[in-house]
């Protein structure tokens, strides 16, 4: 048996992962409660069997000992946390890898379509997640062995499509220096585009949530917010493609994560398929691949999990 965590900027997910099973006992622990991982890591172990080893996905680049989370205040030393819990062995892989990974250990109503498309398996695939963050990584098949290869493309300059997506990103510019793709394509994105939307209009909105926008505009109570998720699913849409050309991912285009999986009632999936494939010259090489949605909750648990297995394996 062995602990495999998914940590993310806003909750910290844990399990039991054992060969050839699913991940069990599944716990989602508010990530604010606790100074740092180790006393997460340890609640969640005080109810849980002994375990020697664990695989945690974190929101952010594994460069080194230390690790640095992109959109959270923690930081640790993988060797310290390891000593600190008593492990025998402590792998700390990029979150979005762990939730590539995932996909091929899915079952087929674990999927949803977004999409048509021919995949082809010999070609690589891009995994895109918006959440508190933007995550992205890429999925290789190397000689018939699927390897995650992380991203931080995340943090690339947000390119506007249209003239509303030109003044937002104005707007926007006073309170970013930068303003990367994940300022828009998260959760915080999503209220930013429609606060942002409402003062271009004149008007004023009373939302100060992601799931306050996402509610207006499921109830039809605000054309602000509902205009708001179609303007994220473009934006959604045109930064698959890129990220789709950089690597030119014929395996196909997986979207992920909790904030899409609430969202997809609500996407525009017109907005979201005509900005991916508009990308010029090369419109028809997107036509071509498809876009699917990971269904389940704890992808990143289960593609933990398929790591330690593949890695036993090697």
């Amino acid at each position: 048996m062995r602990l495999v965590g998914d940590i993310g900027g806003t909750n910290v997910r844990f399990a039991i992962a054992e060969p050839g099973n699913y991940p069990y006992d599944v716990r989602k622990l508010p990530a604010a409660q606790y100074p740092s991982i180790v006393e997460a890591a340890e609640d969640y172990l005080s109810g849980a069997p002994i375990v020697e080893e664990a695989v945690l996905a974190v929101a952010g680049p594994v460069l080194a000992d230390e690790v640095r989370f992109s959109n959270s205040t923690w930081r640790f030393s993988i060797d310290d946390v390891r000593r600190r819990l008593g492990l025998r062995k402590l792998v700390v892989i990029n979150d979005l890898v762990a939730q590539a990974l995932s996909f091929a250990a899915l079952r087929p109503d674990e999927i949803g379509s977004v999409k048509s498309g021919t995949r082809d398996p010999a070609q690589p695939s891009l995994v895109i997640g918006p959440g508190t963050g933007l995550g992205v990584a890429f999925l290789l098949n190397n000689a018939g062995r699927l390897v995650g290869l992380p991203s931080e493309a995340g943090h690339a300059t947000f390119a506007p499509m249209d003239r509303v997506q030109a003044e937002i990103l104005s707007r926007l510019h006073g309170q970013y220096p930068h303003l990367s793709v994940e300022r828009l394509l998260s959760g915080s994105g999503l209220l930013a585009i429609a606060t942002t939307l409402a003062e271009i209009n004149g008007q004023i909105i009373d939302v100060h949530d992601p799931r306050d926008v996402s509610a207006r505009a499921a109830a039809g109570q605000c054309p602000t917010c509902h205009e708001a998720t179609r303007i994220f699913s473009s934006i959604l849409g045109s930064t698959a493609g890129n990220l789709a050309l950089t690597l030119l991912t014929g395996g196909g285009v997986i979207i992920t994560g909790g904030l899409c999986r609430s969202l997809r009632p609500l996407w525009d999936v017109e907005a979201l398929t005509k900005a991916f494939v508009a990308k010029g010259r090369f419109r028809s090489y997107l036509d071509s691949i498809p876009i699917d949605q990971i269904l389940r909750p704890h992808a990143g648990l289960l593609g933990a999990a398929v790591y330690v297995e593949r890695s036993r394996s090697l």
